[in-house]
């Protein structure tokens, strides 16, 4: 008797549903070492890349679908203008330093010498005019001269006196220095031009936009010429590493899966190969089967989302792409560290 291949087809997915069955009637019954299956995606996770300051596109070294490792350089704005700005505050960065420097070194030996020359010259020109002033009153007791010229002679004495008391005063000052608080407010504008500077450095280190992780660029929305706006996306980056599935699993199961447990992922697109991975993480609550999820089980079934890590060194796994995932329950203890897929991995291992 021959069968037509439609039949063959209908009785294979009868046999798999049977097999199916056959695994929830054996947990549900007590068997729980029996194969447990998800559902699930190959997780999407994708990365806005924009720079952060505005500026016309220089180069664009990538294009779409090209794999980024992370660091590497994916856009380029003309940093002209960044550079400018950069070297300006430079200069007034310099030009600060120098004025605190003197500020701090306090007078110079010469300043010092030439206000106490000049106290001393005070000092010799208010002896002088003493003298005078005690020879006209002198004068004045035997009505020699007026008592104008005695007058004059004392106001001329007192004028030098408060020149002499002022020039000292200088001496003090120039010998103490600067003020501590013009000293405290030049380090003050001094911090604030190397914060500019620092900032400036920055943004000209900004004008090239870096792959903040390993992925494949998926969309290139700017092209070479355009003006980039601050914030606005210039590349979508899908990230590739690590790579993991998204799949829910049932809360009669929950029990049997945990971090650290081994898995196998498969795909409809190389239905006879295997990619190993293993349980990563396991949400904490509860919510309901997503509709794109695909089981047999009831869709308003509380579920609990997994994620499972995959190893897949010949990047054959696209982002999205569906696939069922095998978890054997009891094959690595609570307490095992979880898997890795290692510096260089090999399939099916």
């Amino acid at each position: 008797m021959r069968f037509s291949p439609v039949r063959s087809t209908l009785a294979a997915l009868i046999m798999a549903a049977l097999v199916l069955s056959a695994c929830s009637d054996d947990r549900r019954s007590g068997d729980r070492s029996a194969p447990l299956t998800l559902y699930g995606n190959v997780d999407i996770r994708e990365v806005q890349l924009a720079f952060q300051d505005a500026g016309r596109i220089r180069a664009l070294p990538v294009d779409e679908g090209a794999r980024v490792a992370a660091g590497q350089v994916v856009a380029e704005l003309d940093p002209t203008r960044y550079q400018l700005e950069l070297q300006r505050l430079n200069g007034e960065v310099a030009a600060q330093t120098q004025v605190l420097a003197r500020l701090r070194q306090g007078s110079r030996p010469q300043e010092v010498a030439r206000a106490r020359a000049a106290a001393a010259s005070a000092r010799a020109s208010l002896a002088d005019a003493a003298t005078q002033l005690a020879r006209k009153q002198q004068l004045r007791t035997v009505n020699r001269i007026s008592v104008q010229e005695v007058d004059t002679a004392r106001t001329r004495v007192e004028t030098l006196q408060a020149n002499l008391k002022a020039a000292e005063e200088e001496v003090s000052l120039v010998v103490e220095g600067p003020r501590q608080e013009d000293i405290a407010a030049a380090e003050a504008s001094l911090a604030a031009l190397e914060a500019a500077r620092d900032l400036a450095a920055q943004r000209l280190e900004d004008t090239r936009l870096l792959a903040p992780a390993a992925g494949v660029i998926r969309t290139r929305i700017l092209e070479p010429g355009a003006m980039a706006a601050p914030g606005a996306p210039v590349f979508t980056l899908a990230l590739t590493d690590p790579l993991w599935v998204r799949a829910y699993i049932s809360e009669p199961d929950l029990g049997l899966v945990h971090e650290g447990m081994r898995a196998e992922v498969r795909t409809d697109t190389l239905p006879d190969k295997t990619y190993q991975g293993w349980v990563g993480f396991i949400s904490s609550t509860a919510e309901f089967t997503p509709k794109t999820v695909e089981t047999t089980e009831l869709r308003t079934k509380l579920v609990y989302r997994a994620r499972i890590f995959v190893c897949d060194p010949q990047e054959e796994l696209r982002l999205g792409m569906p696939v069922t995932v095998t978890l054997q329950p009891g094959t690595q203890p609570e307490s095992a560290p979880a898997p890795s897929c290692g510096p260089d991995p090999q399939p099916g291992s």
